[in-house]
């Protein structure tokens, strides 16, 4: 089976490598130097972490490397400060060093738990990013944003840290549950609204084999979503620029997650998220009715949710002043002019996000 490599390029460069059956490529992304391994994992994922385990020991010249597992509560409860100080607690009590690395092997919330883990130990050592599902793999894995959660809000803590390599085995996506799946192909969506068209086309010719982890129609629309990133981070890592649009309907996304103590998927309260941007922009004057119109039937095309609470406005307004997109006390948010012509909309009038929310209050 082939693989798919996308570059991200800029200061630290890395290469995010897709295709089946390829775990033995984390061995080869670790330096010569690393003689310590931290596995970061979920329960869910024990005896795969295992076997990672051997295969890691198993390519290592002479015996020299030491690999250790830490297992983490899944989903967001492991992006917590005392999840992150379980696992400096490990690397302490086995003296690991800035020459010995992080592997960050799980969902979405995993990835960015090891990568900032990785950012924050000794100020920054070698993370190897193996994502385990659609969302890691599109998203989270990808770009070098880590973070943790507090109780204020999401990702309020956390670091920009470059992985040194992403290796994106297919395989690994197989045991993911439909929902899981559906779920997580939420932000292979909001790429094809922003950046990628074609990805809203494959979805229309055939919902269901989109999101089927073995199609080919998957691979395609996952590899269009990780080049889109791939291309907006090399050109502005730190969020300074172009990045912002990838928070397409991350605002309200974000404060659904906080309202539902995270027992929501990132992905379904997206969706909603995307929906309101959308409803957002026609209210302002800059999307068509059908445009507008197109993000409900393809999201509900893939059972997305499209809807949420409408007495929650007053909790998630004040859950979104908070977030860290707000900048000098104004929200902000990602707009689209038309299908990936993102644009941003900074102190909008209450009124009008109001009136936008009660397109989508149900």
């Amino acid at each position: 089976m082939t693989t798919t490599t996308i570059s991200v390029t800029g200061a630290d460069p890395y290469d995010i490598t897709i295709g089946r059956d390829i775990l033995d490529r984390v061995s080869s992304a670790l330096a010569p130097a690393v003689r310590k391994v931290l596995v970061v994992h979920p329960p869910t994922l024990a005896a795969r972490a295992a076997e990672l385990r051997d295969r890691l020991l198993a390519d290592t010249e002479n015996g020299q490397r030491e690999v250790l597992l830490a297992e983490v509560p899944d989903a967001e409860q492991g992006k917590r400060i005392e999840v992150a100080a379980f696992c400096w607690q490990v690397m302490g009590q086995a003296d690991f060093t800035r020459t010995d690395a992080v592997v960050g092997y799980g969902g979405g919330a995993v990835t960015d738990l090891a990568g900032f883990v990785a950012a924050t130990w000794l100020r920054g050592v070698q993370v190897v990013q193996v994502p385990t599902t659609v969302l890691g793999l599109v998203d989270a894995s990808v770009g070098g944003k880590t973070g943790i959660n507090t109780a204020e809000g999401k990702n309020l803590v956390g670091a920009f840290w470059a992985p040194s390599a992403v290796i994106g085995d297919l395989d690994e996506l197989g045991s993911l549950s439909p929902n899981e799946a559906t779920a997580g192909f939420a932000e292979v969506v909001k790429a094809g609204f922003i950046w990628a068209p074609e990805i809203l086309d494959i979805i229309e010719a055939d919902p269901v084999r989109a999101v089927d982890t073995q199609s080919a129609e998957f691979r395609r629309a996952v590899e269009l979503a990780v080049g889109m990133k791939a291309t907006v981070v090399s050109e502005d890592f730190r969020e300074a620029g172009q990045r912002e649009i990838l928070n397409y309907g991350h605002t309200l996304g974000h404060a659904i997650e906080h309202a539902e103590r995270y027992r929501w998927r990132h992905g379904a309260a997206i969706s909603v998220g995307m929906l309101y941007a959308a409803e957002l922009s026609r209210l302002a004057g800059r999307l068509s009715d059908a445009a507008a119109e197109r993000h409900r039937t393809i999201l509900e095309s893939l059972g997305l949710p499209t809807a949420y609470r409408a007495g929650a406005w007053p909790q998630l307004l004040a859950t979104m002043q908070r977030d860290k997109k707000t900048r000098g006390g104004m929200l902000r948010f990602i707009l689209l002019d038309d299908i990936a012509k993102p644009t941003v909309l900074q102190a909008p009038d209450e009124s009008l996000l109001f009136a936008a929310y009660q397109e989508i209050g149900s």
